[in-house]
């Protein structure tokens, strides 16, 4: 999945991939040397920094000035304690330590990451299971990296099924802790977590004075305060073409765009298509689209339902989304068509139509 903001071409680079330690950066970030960032002039440049951080490149883009370097700090320190507190592969994480006792004792969990696990419990509830955190049952049952990659047996997928349900998940706030009803099960937040490391990015920045500012990392994008007077613009890519191949924008002020699609990993095997995305219900890779962005308050939102619309398949996803005034979407369907919700308007303008 990739959504990239562009038309910046105003911007400096500089690299930061060797940026320092999560507590070294959440010091410079919060402390009272870091330079605040004043607020942009109708016409100014643009610096980019590029970030190395949750298997992920973001790059973050500010107002040329002293700011910069606490900016960067700052958002590598949000997402860094994301990490730490949201990634299932990290042994060391209070998401792992809830899959090891799942079936057993509840397990203590801070309180941001119990709210993270709300929020998407919230989005199973409202998805019918569509998003489901407790998805990450199916680990490892699809390989996209074997030399020769194909569909696994119907009865492994149909075990492991057997041990999804998000609401076996059970949340305590009064004794702060998670517990996963039955043995076997596992939270897995790659679905939202990294809209929730833009969310704590921004608030960062903001505590910093930031007023303009965009940030992408995969195919979340969050924006902040136009960009010299006028909209950023975000890319929506065409699912059937290069990564650099863009068939719309979508023009916006403030506000989080996510984009999840097919394109990303994927295999054909008989002549059918398998990609990642796999809808949590059954076990199998998403049908009917073969992109979903959506625009949403927050980045956490816009995350979970990028995913979840794919899953939903297209009625149903612009139903939800229709509903709802805080959510607007784009999607692309199997055949190439676009399909936008009407709260998008002169906000969306499209490029090129998407390859058939």
């Amino acid at each position: 999945m990739l959504v990239c903001a562009f038309g910046c071409n105003k911007s400096r680079d500089s690299a930061a991939a060797t940026a320092p330690t999560a507590a070294q950066a959440q010091a410079a970030a919060m402390s009272s040397a870091a330079s605040p960032i004043s607020a942009p002039p109708a016409t100014t440049t643009y610096e980019k920094r590029t970030i190395l951080t949750m298997s992920t490149r973001l790059d973050l883009m500010v107002p040329t000035g002293e700011g910069v370097q606490g900016a960067s700090d700052a958002v590598k320190a949000a997402f860094d304690q994301v990490a730490a507190r949201a990634n299932e592969w990290r042994e060391t994480s209070p998401l792992s330590a809830v899959n090891a006792a799942a079936g057993g004792q509840p397990v203590a969990v801070p309180p941001d990451l119990r709210s993270l696990l709300k929020r998407g419990l919230h989005w199973g509830r409202k998805t019918d299971g569509a998003f489901d955190v407790t998805w990450a049952a199916l680990w490892g049952v699809w390989d996209f990296k074997a030399s020769e990659p194909k569909p696994p047996p119907a009865d492994e997928i149909a075990r492991r099924l057997a041990l999804i349900d998000w609401q076996a998940v059970q949340i305590d706030d009064k004794a702060g802790t998670v517990r996963l009803k039955n043995a076997g099960m596992k939270l897995g937040l790659g679905g939202i977590a990294k809209g929730w490391a833009l969310d704590r990015s921004a608030e960062a920045l903001k505590a910093l004075g930031a007023q303009s500012f965009m940030m992408s990392a995969g195919g979340q994008v969050r924006v902040a305060g136009g960009r010299s007077g006028r909209p950023w613009r975000v890319g929506i890519r065409d699912p059937r073409g290069p990564a650099w191949d863009y068939f719309a924008v979508i023009e916006l002020t403030d506000g989080n765009v996510s984009t999840s699609g097919d394109y990303e990993r994927f295999f054909e095997y008989q002549g059918v298509r398998y990609h990642h995305i796999l809808d949590p219900r059954t076990g199998q890779p998403a049908r009917g689209l073969r992109s979903a962005t959506v625009i949403a308050a927050t980045g956490t939102d816009a995350d979970a339902l990028s995913t979840a619309l794919m899953a939903m398949g297209r009625e149903k996803a612009m139903a939800l989304v229709t509903a709802d005034p805080a959510l607007e979407a784009v999607l692309v369907d199997s055949q190439g068509t676009v399909h936008a919700s009407p709260g998008m308007g002169d906000r969306l303008r499209i490029l090129h139509p998407p390859k058939p």
